[in-house]
């Protein structure tokens, strides 16, 4: 299991915190994180992000993100660990990611004009005291009418095939969208910073 560090600033440089790491590959996660000024780690957790049978979608990226800290709190006894996870929904309905160029173009179709909410789970284990806080942070956008050409001229431009919805809110596909409603827009890029700067709070972190 590799580590990885992502900050502009040296790991450990305040000694009097504990590390930092950050359970996931995802580079928008990453991003996300940096953005607070705090020096981190990243570790994949490698776990099978899938949902159980009857299990809906709250429930499951609870489960998921604490999981995901766990499983890397077992193997840093002294860190704090971020764990999280997202999950989209349309009618109740999990999207997936598309993963290739014509599920883009489908899932995209399937969309427009339609409103989808992304629930997205949080958790921070703090491996040495044994707390764990967790909890989760929706986000609802609503697509305006896309027609094909819209749809491939995005497509065109930027390739969501790793992201759930088919767009990338931070970039491009934001012009996709008629309409948001949430507490917290980084919710929808997969990392809530304004609960997660709560939670690290809580656990002494120095943040403003």
């Amino acid at each position: 299991m590799n580590s990885s560090q992502f900050s502009g600033n040296k790991v450990g440089n305040n000694k009097n915190q504990p590390a930092l790491i950050l359970a996931s590959s995802s580079p928008y996660r990453q991003e996300l994180l940096a953005r607070l000024k705090i020096p981190f780690l990243c570790q994949s957790p490698e776990i099978e992000e899938t949902t159980l049978d009857g299990e809906d979608a709250v429930a499951a990226v609870m489960r998921l993100s604490e999981q995901k800290a766990r499983k890397i709190a077992a193997f840093h006894p002294a860190a704090i660990i971020i764990g999280s996870d997202q999950v989209a929904l349309l009618n109740d309905c999990i999207l997936t990611k598309p993963g290739n160029h014509d599920k883009a173009r489908q899932q995209l179709e399937q969309l427009s004009g339609q409103n989808v909410v992304f629930n997205t789970g949080l958790c921070v284990v703090n491996a040495k005291s044994g707390s764990i806080q967790t909890g989760y942070v929706p986000f609802a956008v609503k697509f305006r009418k896309l027609d094909a050409g819209e749809i491939e001229h995005y497509l065109s431009k930027e390739t969501p095939y790793d992201c759930a919805g088919s767009f990338k809110s931070e970039g491009l596909g934001i012009s996709l969208l008629e309409k948001m409603t949430g507490d917290d827009p980084t919710a929808l890029i997969g990392l809530p910073l304004i609960r997660l700067s709560a939670m690290l709070r809580n656990e002494g972190i120095a943040l403003p």
